[in-house]
């Protein structure tokens, strides 16, 4: 779990300075409090660790959580691959995908490009909605 606790400070580290809130403890201990095991993938490039993602059922409804990639991998279409994954799975199940991201991050343009919309926002959180399709096309 170490692995993916930093990756998590490394890659949100940017966004939640800008917004300042990034606190060295904070960002690893919120991620430890929230991570359940059993509702998360971890993403290999090359057999390499590149990353993690978590689509965690709740109701009706799953959130996705906790997507992180290597910054050595961003840019490459690796997020829209696995996000592409997950979607065809809730789209087969008729589920309802919510996730937040930090307002200003460059992952809402990601999201947005795969059916996500805005639900509704404040200062730091930006909430998005995805209802399941099933002639949707990426």
């Amino acid at each position: 779990m170490e692995p993916i606790v930093e990756l998590r400070a490394l890659v949100m580290r940017p966004d939640l300075e800008r917004l300042g809130r990034f606190d060295e403890h904070r960002v690893r201990q919120r991620f430890r409090d929230s991570f359940i095991p059993e509702h998360a993938s971890v993403i290999l490039v090359d057999g390499a660790f590149a990353g993690c993602v978590a689509l965690r059922p709740a109701e009706d409804e799953h959130w996705l959580e906790h997507f992180f990639i290597t910054p050595e991998v961003q840019g490459r279409g690796l997020g829209s691959a696995v996000l592409r994954t997950l979607l065809k799975q809730t789209d087969a199940d008729g589920a309802t995908v919510r996730l937040n991201v930090l307002q200003g991050s460059a992952a809402r343009r990601l999201y947005e490009r795969h059916g996500f919309t805005l639900e509704r926002e404040d200062p730091v959180d930006v909430f998005m909605v995805r209802r399941p399709s099933r002639g949707r096309s990426f």
